[in-house]
């Protein structure tokens, strides 16, 4: 699910038959024995088992594809949140099915997930048009399917053993305000249902430490809000502490970016994959970036440009928050109305990736596209052959989502962090 904080509607909902959703401590210096290379791969004489798990340590996270929302290709991990400085059970919750989504920053969090924990979180006040500092802030996060509207609260913020304090969340469809008018004109559905977004939340961990570049010297329509009452939000400029924040930026250790590891598919898919998450970049022997990893570097708004077909698009990101390959060729029969790619045979086809600052060498990238109907017609939850068309205002993008990843080691390095010789904000496989 990909936002850009400068244009902040990146990513479309693909459906099929339902929606889903686009759209401390030191670091251990023990020999986990195990070094990241992008061939995790399922044994060809039995594709269905899974494979074993290739690293462990404090910094590791399981995730999962299946179809448990009714989705496919939606990656999915549980985290919990608590109170502030509490940690009894009374004042914590555990979260399954967030939706891991390199393609944009922050946690979202649905009110409907944790009923008895809402109304418990702090709540985030002092944007920096409120003159007096008081009044609660909201936020309208706009994706290009639609929106999710919410009151930003603070919580910590748990993933296996990584913590991040007092962290500003939004928590969706919390019913604190009503929608501004500003934000249901943008268009597109509203998120804040679980049926619609397909997961419980969403957690953003893409090259950004706030979720809004724009909104630190501009007051953004649609974007954040300071509210005098529930039918009285305004439009506001930010502090960048008290944005919709990256988690594992304010990680104590391991929080300079992230590596996602997903096995490669047989032909066909797969009922569902088991995969990690490591948070990190090379800070541990679990998540070294290789010598000879393709990295692209991004602009300030984690973009990179891909040409297809002649076209150049430079809103392009690696994105697993998008169930799809998605980009726009007329040429490619769809399904109406939700735009699955549904050629009548397989399409072998390739792109080429570069850096929007022209440094490093242009990649010529194959992927593959087949008839989603057919795909999704076994019930199956994990495709790398699937893809649907934008259209409109995104003609100029292209996201290599969830498709991506299978077979793949993924990092994503936050904007200014250092890794070797290169700064970040960066990503690589």
């Amino acid at each position: 699910m990909n936002t850009s904080k400068k244009i902040r509607a990146l990513v479309a909902i693909l459906t099929v038959t339902t929606l889903a959703a686009c759209g401390g401590g030191n670091a251990s210096s023990s020999d986990i024995g195990w070094e990241a290379k992008p061939d995790w791969s399922i044994g060809a004489n039995n594709p269905a088992t899974s494979p074993a798990a290739p690293a462990t340590g404090g910094n590791v996270v399981p995730v999962r594809v299946d179809r448990s929302m009714g989705n496919i290709n939606t990656l999915f991990v549980s985290i919990k949140v608590c109170m502030p400085g509490k940690r009894n059970p009374a004042q914590c919750v555990t979260v399954d099915n967030m939706l891991v989504d390199t393609g944009s920053t922050g946690v979202r969090i649905g009110a409907w997930a944790i009923p008895s924990l809402a109304p418990l979180l702090l709540t985030q006040a002092g944007a920096i048009d409120d003159k007096l500092g008081t009044a609660p802030i909201a936020q309208c996060m706009p994706f290009a399917s639609g929106y999710t509207w919410g009151s930003i609260k603070r919580a910590d913020f748990l993933m296996g053993d990584k913590m991040a304090s007092n962290l500003p969340v939004q928590l969706i469809s919390d019913n604190a305000y009503a929608t501004p008018a500003d934000c249901v004109a943008y268009g597109g559905s509203d998120l804040g249902n679980i049926n619609v977004l397909g997961a419980n939340g969403i957690v953003g961990i893409g090259h950004g430490t706030g979720d809004s570049l724009d909104a630190l010297t501009t007051a953004v329509p649609g974007l954040y809000y300071y509210c005098l009452s529930r039918n009285n939000c305004i439009s506001t400029r930010m502090e960048e502490s008290k944005e919709v924040t990256n988690p594992v930026a304010l990680f104590a250790s391991d929080n300079n970016g992230t590596v996602i590891r997903l096995p490669a598919l047989p032909p066909g898919g797969r009922e569902s994959v088991d995969g990690q998450l490591v948070f990190g970049v090379s800070t541990q022997q679990n998540n070294m970036l290789p010598a000879s990893a393709t990295v692209l570097a991004l602009d300030k708004y984690g973009m990179f440009t891909t040409q297809y077909q002649g076209r150049v698009m430079n809103r392009s990101a690696i994105d697993s928050g998008t169930n799809g390959y998605a980009f726009r060729d007329d040429t490619i029969d769809t399904v109406v109305p939700n735009g699955w790619y549904t050629p009548a045979s397989k399409l072998d086809l390739y792109a080429t990736m570069e850096s929007t600052n022209g440094t490093g060498a242009p990649l010529a990238m194959p992927f593959s596209i087949e008839n989603a109907i057919v795909l999704t017609g076994t019930g199956y939850a994990a495709f790398d052959t699937i893809g649907a068309s934008f259209a409109g205002q995104n003609n100029n993008m292209f996201l290599w989502g969830l498709p991506f990843f299978y077979g793949r080691d993924v990092y994503t390095v936050i904007g200014n962090a250092k890794i070797g010789q290169r700064t970040g904000p960066f990503v690589a496989f």
